[in-house]
């Protein structure tokens, strides 16, 4: 293959580069899409544009997916060479400093960790970086993982079971539950008699009345009366604390709030599956100097809460 012209360089971009080596390294177009952040009609567009550059087929279509031909193999080191040298030098001078800082956070969050972890990263970020303002999308799960693609949230804080392969995440912490009442209506030992006959404030995001709870009394043959479903935990402690009602719900919400609602807690009579709270963001920022110190602003948060013991 001859030499580019100058007018053949200008065809190239740093996109069409990392295409390039995306399909090398995956050899499928679709997990070169994921990881890009850019759509299945992006990488073809992209790939046309390539074969047009280098005069070559590039990748060819097979049955186990994009086999390289052998222009495609001899330009692998001459653009990996060349893709980091110059993530290098941009990495030398792209750096986060928290406190020259200016821009808006968007974190996707629902009442849980608006309550625990977001008044400390507030906190966190009006002393190390006054010039971040914080704002809290209230987006779960699927509107999340959309909030994070489309760019409308930087982060997600939460549960998210099934993870798109676009989504990156660290886990924070493992959240389990406690069962919160007036302290002349909670029964000191909780057993289960006393629960399932107790009434029962239920939090749920579109205010449902059955909740996981309810599965799990279902499979051991309980029940319990739900009197009231409200979507977010404050003002289902709120409910409690003026009614003989008990409520179940995160420990460390529990931990943080019932204090102040003159609330006790006692430990649920029956097993209700524990889960992760973790931190979501789009793979595309991965490596983003702002993403890496809120990650990390975030974890410390975590290491602030009241562990057991």
């Amino acid at each position: 293959m001859a030499d580019l012209s100058t007018s053949e360089l200008r065809r190239l971009d740093l996109t069409l580069l990392m295409v390039f080596l995306g399909l090398l390294r995956h050899r499928k177009a679709v997990r070169v899409a994921a990881e890009l952040g850019l759509t299945q009609s992006a990488i073809s567009q992209a790939l046309k544009r390539l074969r047009e550059v280098f005069r070559d087929d590039l990748f060819l279509r097979r049955p186990h997916g994009m086999e390289p031909t052998a222009v495609a193999l001899a330009l692998e080191a001459p653009i990996t060479t060349a893709v980091e040298a110059l993530r290098g030098a941009l990495g030398a001078t792209l750096s986060f400093d928290a406190a020259t800082a200016t821009g808006e956070v968007k974190i996707a969050a629902l009442d849980a960790q608006q309550a625990v972890l977001i008044p400390q990263l507030a906190a966190r970020l009006r002393r190390q970086a006054p010039g971040l303002r914080l704002s809290v999308l209230p987006l779960a799960r699927r509107d999340a993982v959309e909030a994070l693609t489309d760019g409308r949230a930087d982060l997600s804080l939460g549960l998210l079971w099934d993870i798109p392969e676009t989504i990156s995440r660290l886990r924070l912490f493992r959240e389990t539950y406690l069962v919160a009442g007036r302290p002349e209506v909670m029964p000191r030992p909780l057993d289960l008699d006393d629960y399932c006959a107790a009434d029962h404030v239920l939090v749920a995001p579109g205010g449902d009345l059955r909740g996981v709870v309810d599965a799990h009394l279902d499979a051991i043959g309980r029940s319990r009366t739900v009197v009231l479903g409200l979507p977010g935990f404050l003002p289902a402690l709120a409910a409690v604390a003026a009614s003989r009602a008990l409520v179940t719900l995160p420990r460390q919400i529990a931990r943080a709030f019932c204090p102040a609602f003159g609330l006790v807690t006692a430990d649920p009579p029956l097993p209700i599956r524990a889960f992760p709270v973790s931190l979501f963001w789009h793979r595309r920022n991965d490596a983003d100097p702002r993403t890496l110190w809120l990650r990390a602003q975030l974890a410390e948060c975590v290491e602030a809460l009241p562990q057991d013991g």
